[in-house]
């Protein structure tokens, strides 16, 4: 009689699948103008994609399954979702424009994945090329979560910049900008990277003056920024 075994890789693959669901939930969420909570299922989403590295890395487990299951499912959570989420919240009184600019988030998002996937050796990265699809969706999220309001939407103030921030996060994405794997934060790693003891400063000081929301938007600007910062630093410095 044959038992039912549990592989490793089930477990990973379960947080996968629920970052799948948690995307696919806010886009239907976001169709239904629910899009305060489409905008938590993008975070939730990301908080998944966390787990299931986490979990590949700690049962040892990481394979090429995985990594192309993982960016199927970025594609809808943090390439889909966000697009929509923008469109409903902004982007729909553009009528066709408003579809274009929104799906760019989505485009570059895929090709995205599809580089790094081609180009992965070996399962740990210290660092990516382009700015990696889950900042691009949280940075999204973040936005409409800390300035949109119902029924008012976003405040005009914020809407001047929603087009920009679209195109270059979409720009990011296909970049070659590097951008750092998600710190841990850990002695080692402050020491090598003294930058994170900045970015842990600023941290507390958003938290401070602002709500939650808005903190971690700034956050992820300030990621965003450090990386195009750094970038043309460099590109300066070997020039010269």
């Amino acid at each position: 009689m044959s038992r039912f075994r549990v592989t490793p890789s089930v477990i990973p693959n379960m947080f996968t699948a629920m970052n799948m669901f948690s995307g696919f939930l806010s886009i239907v969420s976001a169709s239904q103008g629910k899009l305060i909570y489409a905008a938590w299922l993008i975070i939730i989403a990301a908080i998944f994609d966390a787990l299931d590295g986490a979990m590949a890395r700690l049962t040892r487990s990481s394979s090429e399954l995985g990594v192309e299951l993982d960016s199927l499912s970025d594609v809808v959570s943090f390439g889909a979702a966000p697009s929509f989420l923008i469109y409903k919240s902004y982007l729909f009184q553009f009528e066709t424009l408003g579809i274009i600019i929104s799906s760019l988030l989505m485009l570059a998002g895929g090709f995205r994945l599809a580089r790094f996937n081609i180009q992965l050796v070996g399962f740990d990265k210290s660092f990516f090329k382009g700015l990696p699809i889950p900042s691009s969706a949280i940075t999204i999220a973040a936005f409409c979560l800390a300035f949109y309001k119902v029924p008012q939407g976003y405040p005009e103030s914020y809407t001047k910049i929603i087009i920009p921030m679209i195109l270059l996060l979409s720009y990011l994405m296909v970049s070659r900008i590097k951008y750092d794997t998600f710190p841990k934060f850990k002695p080692k790693e402050l020491k090598e990277k003294p930058y994170l003891v900045l970015l842990i400063l600023f941290t507390v000081f958003l938290l401070v003056f602002y709500t939650f929301t808005q903190a971690l938007f700034f956050m992820f600007v300030f990621i965003i920024v450090f990386g195009i910062f750094r970038h043309v630093f460099y590109a300066v410095k070997r020039k010269f």
